[in-house]
C-alpha cells in the first residue's frame, strides 16, 4: 500500500484541478466525466491506457471461490481497442472458471477499504514469466501497471488500473503516491458513476433507456422535453419515470436528485 508521504506542490495543483473540472460536470453528463477522469490519468502518468470496473460480491459465493464472490458488474476502457477488449472479456471469462490467475487473486484479496499497488511490487519475478502476463500484458501493447482499489461498502469497489508501454520506464513509488493521493477525494464521483448506472442503491440496474431518461432529468427536462429528445410517447417516457423511481426507492424528481447530492442514506 502506498506510503502517506506527501506529493509535490506541483502535483497537488495538479490534483486539485482535476478533481474542479471533475465536479464542474452536471449530473447529466456522467459518462464524459468518467472519460475526462481516464483522459487525465493517462496525460498525468504517460499512461498508454487506463481501465475503470465496478467490482461487487455476490451474495452467496461458492466455499472453494477464489475471488471470495468479487466479480466485475460494468467496465470501462478508455481506449477499447480490439486487441484489448478481446484480453479483458477473456480475462473476466476466466474468473468463472477453475483457472484464475495469481494477479486476479491478488486484485480482490483484502479488506483495506482503498489500496494502491504497482504491478512489479504485487507479483512474484516468476509471473512475469508465465502465459497470463505474456497473453494480457506484453501482446496488448502493456508492461506495466499500477493499480487502485477503493471500497464503496462491504460489496461494492471500484478497480482501476493505469498501464504503460514497454518504451516506458516503470511506474515509481513517486507515481503510485500520487495516483493514490488523486483517487482517494474522488469516491463521492465513484458514488455518483454507480448512482447513473442504478447501481449501489439501486434494487435492480437501469436499462439503457433509463438511463438516458435519467440523465434527461438530471438536466432538467420535464416529461414532454425529454419525450420529444428521446423519441418516444409521452407515456412511454412516464413509465420509464416510474420504474426509475421505484428501482431508487423515491417518489419525486426532488428525491432522486438528492442521492446525486448525498442528502439520503
Amino acid at each position: 500500500m502506498a506510503s502517506s508521504q506527501h506529493t509535490s506542490d506541483e502535483q497537488t495543483d495538479d490534483v486539485y484541478g482535476l478533481w474542479d473540472q471533475l465536479a464542474d460536470f452536471p449530473a447529466s453528463e456522467g459518462d464524459a466525466a468518467l472519460v475526462h477522469l481516464l483522459g487525465a490519468l493517462c496525460a498525468i502518468f504517460g499512461a498508454s491506457n487506463v481501465l475503470w470496473t465496478v467490482v461487487v460480491r455476490l451474495p452467496s459465493p461458492a466455499p472453494t471461490d477464489p475471488l471470495f464472490g468479487w466479480r466485475p458488474r460494468l467496465v470501462r476502457l478508455l481506449h477499447p481497442l480490439p486487441t484489448t477488449v478481446a484480453s479483458v472479456e477473456a480475462q473476466f471469462d476466466a474468473l468463472w472458471s477453475p483457472h484464475v490467475d495469481l494477479s486476479q487473486i491478488l486484485a480482490v484479496s483484502g479488506d483495506e477499504p482503498f489500496r494502491t499497488r504497482r504491478l512489479f511490487d504485487a507479483l512474484p519475478a516468476e509471473w512475469f514469466e508465465r502465459d497470463h502476463y505474456r497473453r494480457h500484458y506484453l501482446e496488448v501493447g502493456h508492461a506495466d501497471s499500477m493499480s487502485v482499489r477503493c471500497a464503496l461498502n462491504d460489496d461494492v469497489r471500484i478497480h482501476l488500473f493505469v498501464f504503460r508501454g514497454s518504451q516506458a520506464a516503470r511506474f515509481s513509488g513517486s507515481d503510485e503516491r500520487h495516483l493514490g493521493f488523486l483517487m482517494r477525494g474522488l469516491r463521492w464521483f465513484h458514488r455518483q458513476q454507480l448512482l447513473s448506472h442504478g447501481l449501489l442503491v439501486a434494487n435492480a440496474p437501469l436499462t439503457p433507456t433509463e438511463r438516458r431518461v435519467i440523465q434527461e432529468m438530471l438536466a432538467g427536462n420535464v416529461e414532454k422535453e425529454i419525450a420529444n429528445r428521446l423519441g418516444q410517447s409521452p407515456n412511454t417516457t412516464h413509465f420509464h419515470i416510474k420504474s426509475i423511481y421505484g428501482k431508487f426507492g423515491v417518489r419525486n424528481r426532488s428525491a432522486l436528485t438528492a442521492l446525486w447530492l448525498g442528502k439520503l442514506k
